[in-house]
This record gives structure tokens, C-alpha cells and sequence, in this order.
């Protein structure tokens, strides 16, 4: 059995972290059984970071090398049709989606905007989640954001970045299908792991506006959504 090790729910959201939701999305869309264990503390975790999974007693982390580790362990076809063109596609994708991640966190880790709301509908959703571990974890990725380099810009700035990363999305979604025609692929699940983090959260970022305003990302968000149950 599959268990797959991964940050908690929240909005409604399987995972409230992209990478996570990502890797869930993969294994429901590839009909995988497995347990999906929620956790906050990746102290455990193979570099200290989420989402992992244990399969048949191994350990992977990093969501790119579990989603390779699972088509190759269980001779997944999920993306046999992408074309050599579509898995460079694939590789610009993911690095896109890496960059606004950065963004995403930002929004709701270190804008003040924004900020109370997140940290009370976790608070709220999550008894176990204490006001002070919230503090910490909002010191520690600040600390974060100014080391890899976002914490240096501005408010403006950064949304900047994030919403150039969705123009560049919002380029690559049709008014129908998948990114890579009727059949889902891998790259369905990472986009979708990131669109749902920013639709169905009630936080009103420029990120959300965004998305919201663009009906072949909300149609793309909400066909997954409904895909993976």
C-alpha cells in the first residue's frame, strides 16, 4: 500500500500545500489506492520537506521524483501520450509553477493583508494547530522568502512575478480539454495542485482575482477537481 505523507486539508482542498495536492491529484487521477496521511511537522520528512511517500517500505520525497518513482513502479501510462514537445512543455511547466510557489506562500505567510485570514481558518479548521506554532512558522518562512529572494521585494513586486507566472498559465490552458488533449497527463495534476490552492480559497489575493477572471483556468481547476473526487 501507498501512504502518502502530506500537509492537511484546508478550504476544502485536499492538501493546502501545491506539491501535495499535486502528488494526490496524480494518484486519484491514475486510480492508485493508497492512505493519505496528514501531517504539519516535516521534521521526518526526507529533507525535511513535504509531501513523501512510503511505497512497499521505501521512502520518496519531492513531489517531481515521487510522481517518477510511481509511473515507473507501477507502469503507469498516464503520460505515454505526451509528445517529445509536450514533455519539454512539462519541464517549463513545473519550473513556472516552482517560481510561484514562492508567491503563493508569500501571500499568505507574509502579507499583512492577508495573513489573519489564513492563520485563522487554520487555526480554525485545525484545533491541534496552536497560535504560536502559527508565529513561528510565519518567522521561519520569512527567513525563507528573503533567502531565496522574494522576501526582498515589495508587496507589488511580487505579485508581479505571481501573476506573470498565471499570464504564462492561462496561455497553455484551452477552453476544453487537458493540457495535453481529452486524457490527463502528470502535467494536469501540478497545475491542478497549484490552481485549486488559489480558486477555492477565500482569500481575496491578486493571485485569486487573477484565476477567478479566467474562465479556461477556473473550467481546467474545477475538471480536475471533479476528476479526482
Amino acid at each position: 500500500m501507498i501512504t502518502l505523507f502530506s500537509y492537511p486539508e484546508l478550504f476544502g482542498v485536499a492538501d493546502n500545500n501545491p506539491y501535495g495536492l499535486k502528488v494526490y491529484a496524480f494518484l486519484r487521477l491514475c486510480r492508485l489506492d493508497f492512505r493519505h496521511e496528514h501531517v504539519f511537522d516535516a521534521k521526518a520528512a526526507p529533507r525535511g520537506q513535504l509531501p513523501y511517500i512510503e511505497d512497499d517500505g521505501e521512502i520518496i520525497g519531492d513531489s517531481d521524483a515521487i510522481i517518477a518513482h510511481l509511473i515507473g513502479r507501477h507502469g503507469l501510462a498516464i503520460d505515454n501520450h505526451l509528445t517529445a514537445a509536450q514533455r519539454v512543455t512539462d519541464l517549463l511547466l513545473r519550473r513556472t509553477l516552482d517560481d510561484l510557489y514562492w508567491v503563493m506562500s508569500y501571500s499568505r505567510w507574509s502579507d499583512d493583508r492577508f495573513w489573519p485570514l489564513f492563520r485563522d481558518r487554520i487555526l480554525g479548521t485545525h484545533p491541534n494547530v496552536t497560535p504560536d506554532q502559527m508565529e513561528a512558522a510565519r518567522e521561519f518562512n520569512a527567513k525563507r522568502y528573503y533567502y531565496q529572494g522574494i522576501g526582498r521585494y515589495d508587496a507589488a513586486g511580487v505579485y508581479r512575478r505571481g501573476l506573470a507566472d498565471l499570464q504564462a498559465l492561462a496561455a497553455l490552458v484551452g477552453e476544453s480539454g487537458y493540457l495535453s488533449g481529452p486524457a490527463p497527463s502528470s502535467m494536469d495534476a501540478g497545475l491542478y495542485g497549484f490552481l485549486a490552492n488559489i480558486l477555492f480559497f477565500e482569500i481575496d489575493t491578486p493571485l485569486k482575482q487573477f484565476v477567478s477572471a479566467h474562465p479556461n483556468l477556473v473550467r481546467h481547476c474545477r475538471s480536475v477537481h471533479a476528476a479526482v473526487g
